[in-house]
């Protein structure tokens, strides 16, 4: 318990620091004057924003990539030999990169614009009067204001507090909240619990704590994904496939083969190209950023980019009630005084008890709403609310000098296990109501059990309003084969209430986790999988309770507004927020919805879904394309047979069968949920349809070569191996637009015409060199091409039923 004149440091440090500078800087913090001299120092909150990379980022990570420098030397070199035709893949990775760089600009737009609504603005103290400011204009020796719920964003020294305590757990791994006294040092990157208080900035912007620890973790990026990862792993294989095939192109082309110069580095070029997956990585980027974008329409914010695929993974989501299930207000339904209590006094308590504490929470905003503050009460102490305890408390004198200590808060925490007014208690709780006990106590309230033995004197029934929205969300999931679960600090019988009225399955069988066995992990883990319903979780309980679902390998989300759910946010695979929320919860949470809404969430679902769903579908497109090329490659290299491609030829085909179809097929809806083992699934159709395709290339290129004979044959063995290859390709694509809908049906077949129209137009023929001679072979490549069509069915289905995902 703490004088609610709130404690002060007295005596000044010399130099007169503000950080321990006596009680008028305290109270008036810094004036204009001294801001400004202290911003002219670069004495400001300097850290950069969490949600984006800089522009100069995003263009140098586009530009400046492994296969953009190999590409742009084989480019070089064909402007070098010409002609311009056969450098058009040039200009297809210019015009990539241009499209990457400008839908990441787009998302860095929406995510700052988010960012900045979604920006906590911490309340200093300016000439004698609290302010609130951005984060980036707190200043050295700034004197900061703390409450519940609030993150401490630079490091500072106490001034003043009245019950202060702090969660220091993210920075030290300690669970229990510390409490500060004046003098003692505030770590950025905690957060606090209970009481208020004020404190000193004495490290800003990079040289705070947290700042140190986590400026290079919190950058936006794209890496810590399984989908970026399996990506790089694959890249990482393609290149050790790449080097030798293309040197033994190199080799076969220049030296032994006796082609013209130019010819043979055409050839060559040709070979190595279409080894290189170069859309894959610019269409995972551009996914995510235009699932950004989608998302912040919704006034979403994604802080960062693979919580939108880690959402889509999920199977458990676990949702806080207050704030979650429910709007965050409430509304005092029924006093009901106990063995004839006056209720007129007994609101006038109620009401300087709610005058007590500066920054109510949701229950105590409700009773003061209700109950005005009474004329000429005092209050001569306080005991702040703090999730764990589950109480609050004040000490109160009445104008006739009455004093008394009163405590409100949980019934089944003051009371006794068999005390008989908690049956009286789970009724009006089955009723979906929260409800308070409003007790005298015996002990003062700084006393350790100062809730032992209280005399009970009032209840107090709180309504909460659901939100309207929730049934239809909580529905969505069940859909989707996402279970909810409903953990709550409430009374288990009020949650599980509230719970049925949505329609949760198995609220009717709520769950007390204080008869949880948290002393045994799996039994642990076997508890809260089985249930749905859970209240009078503790802060640190939630969070074990994350950890034994993913124990049993569950992808877990934890949704709250609190401050008492941030050890679980930060934990879950995903944590998603309320922006209506404490900064702290804000501050560790992936994803924000800035309009509160909980209906918000299957969009963001749907979103990682469709961005996971749609890249591991077009990932087996462009390494079939990796696999043929290293296929052929190896072949015409072991034959001494020049390679059947010129690269015009390439990349028409790469155009018309991979880049243009998959840029509408990664963009597309997609409901499935994603799966792990990403490089598994995609190598697992890619390698034999990438074997299959080859092989049918090769076989009519080896019949046309029998067939075709003369110095100009090699343009005619080049078309009809074109034509095999494209209508292989071709069926590869149909396969992978299953299931068919109209607008897939079409795409397929526009490519299809693409090609024919390139075949039917004499400037086109002559523009890309392909000209199909006479009848016979033409008609022999389509015949091989529907074999390989079969083979690929066959296989695809093989794989289904032998690799399952």
């Amino acid at each position: 318990m703490t004088d609610p004149a709130k404690t002060e440091v007295e005596e000044p440090e010399p130099g007169g620091r503000p950080a321990s500078g006596g009680r008028e800087v305290a109270r008036r913090g810094l004036t204009a004057a001294e801001v400004a001299e202290r911003v002219a120092k670069g004495e400001v909150n300097d850290v950069p924003l969490r949600s984006s990379r800089s522009t100069a980022d995003i263009v140098r990570g586009n530009v400046f990539t492994r296969f953009n420098a190999i590409i742009g030397v084989l480019f070089v070199i064909i402007l070098i030999v010409g002609p311009l035709q056969d450098g058009l893949f040039g200009f297809v990775i210019i015009a990539n990169t241009g499209i990457g760089i400008i839908q990441e600009l787009r998302a860095k737009k929406t995510l700052d614009g988010l960012a900045l609504i979604g920006e906590s603005r911490p309340v200093v103290r300016r000439d004698g009067a609290a302010v609130e400011v951005p984060t980036s204009e707190v200043v050295l020796d700034d004197v900061l204001e703390l409450g519940p719920g609030d993150k401490v964003i630079v490091d500072g020294e106490v001034l003043e507090a009245d019950g202060l305590e702090v969660d220091e757990s993210l920075l030290t791994g300690e669970a229990d909240p510390v409490v500060k006294k004046p003098g003692d040092p505030m770590m950025s990157g905690s957060f606090v619990v209970a009481g208020n208080g004020a404190f000193a900035a004495t490290k800003v912007g990079r040289e705070a704590y947290a700042a140190r620890l986590a400026e290079e973790a919190s950058r936006f990026t794209l890496v810590h994904s399984e989908l970026r990862s399996g990506i790089s792993q694959i890249l990482k294989y393609v290149t050790w496939m790449m080097v030798p095939t293309a040197l033994g192109l190199i080799f076969s082309h220049l030296l032994t083969l006796g082609l013209p110069a130019d010819a043979a580095v055409r050839r060559m070029v040709a070979g190595i190209v279409p080894m290189i997956p170069e859309g894959l990585v610019l269409l995972t980027s551009v996914a995510f950023a235009i699932g950004v974008v989608r998302l912040g329409r919704q006034q979403c914010l994604v802080q960062e980019l693979p919580a939108i695929e880690g959402l889509a993974r999920v199977n458990v989501v676990c949702l806080d009630k207050t704030g979650t299930l429910t709007e965050g207000g409430m509304d005092v339904r029924e006093l009901r005084p106990l063995d004839g209590q006056d209720a007129d006094h007994l609101r006038r308590v109620l009401g300087a008890f709610g005058a007590s504490d500066p920054r109510p929470n949701p229950s105590l905003q409700a009773i003061v709403d209700a109950c005005p503050a009474p004329e000429s009460w005092q209050c001569t102490g306080t005991l702040p609310f703090s999730s764990a305890r589950k109480y609050s408390g004040a000490a109160l004198t009445t104008p006739d000098g009455e004093h008394a200590d009163w405590l409100l808060g949980a019934p089944d925490v003051l009371l006794p296990a068999d005390d008989p007014l908690l049956p009286e208690v789970d009724h009006l709780g089955a009723q979906g109501l929260r409800v308070l006990l409003l007790a005298r106590a015996t002990r003062p309230l700084d006393h350790p059990d100062v809730a032992r033995e209280v005399r009970p004197v009032a209840l107090v029934a709180l309504e909460q309003r659901l939100r309207a929205e929730a049934p239809d969300t909580l529905r969505y999931f069940a859909d989707q084969g996402v279970q909810a679960k409903v953990i709550s600090g409430d009374n288990a019988v009020s949650v599980g209430a509230v719970a049925g009225k949505l329609g949760l399955p198995g609220a009717d069988s709520p769950v007390d986790a204080r008869q949880l066995p948290h002393d045994d992990p799996e039994a642990l883990a076997r508890a809260v999988e089985k249930g749905a319903v859970f209240g009078r979780v503790t802060p640190q309980q939630k969070r074990e309770m994350v950890g034994a679902l993913q124990s049993r390998g569950h992808h877990v989300a934890m949704t709250g507004d609190g401050v008492n759910d941030v050890l679980a946010l930060k934990d879950a695979d995903v944590g998603v927020a309320m922006g209506s929320g404490s900064e702290a919860t804000r501050a560790v949470a992936q994803i924000v919805l800035l309009n509160n809404s909980f209906a918000t969430l299957p969009s963001v679902v749907a979103e990682g879904r469709r961005v996971i769903g749609n890249i591991t579908r077009v990932a087996t497109l462009f390494l079939t394309k990796t696999v043929y090329s290293v296929l052929l490659a190896v072949l015409v290299a072991c034959c001494q047979i020049p390679y059947p491609y010129l690269p015009r030829h390439l990349t028409l085909l790469s155009t018309l069968t991979i880049g243009v179809p998959a840029f509408f097929l990664a963009l597309a809806p997609n409901k499935e949920r994603a799966r792990p083992h990403f490089v598994r699934r995609v190598m697992r159709y890619a390698v034999p349809s990438g074997l299959i395709t080859g092989v049918a290339a090769f076989a009519t290129y080896l019949l046309a070569r029998s067939y075709y004979t003369g110095p100009d044959a090699l343009g005619a063995q080049t078309s009809v191996a074109t034509l095999t290859l494209f209508l292989t390709a071709l069926y590869v694509l149909a396969i992978i637009a299953r299931p068919y809908t109209w607008w897939r049906i079409g795409l397929v077949l526009l490519m299809g015409l693409g090609f024919l129209v390139v075949l039917a137009t004499p400037w086109l023929q002559r523009f890309f060199e392909l000209r199909l001679v006479g009848t016979t072979m033409p008609w022999t490549a389509v015949a091989v091409a529907a074999v390989a069509a079969v083979l690929l069915e066959v296989a695809w289905r093989w794989v289904g039923r032998r690799f399952p995902a």
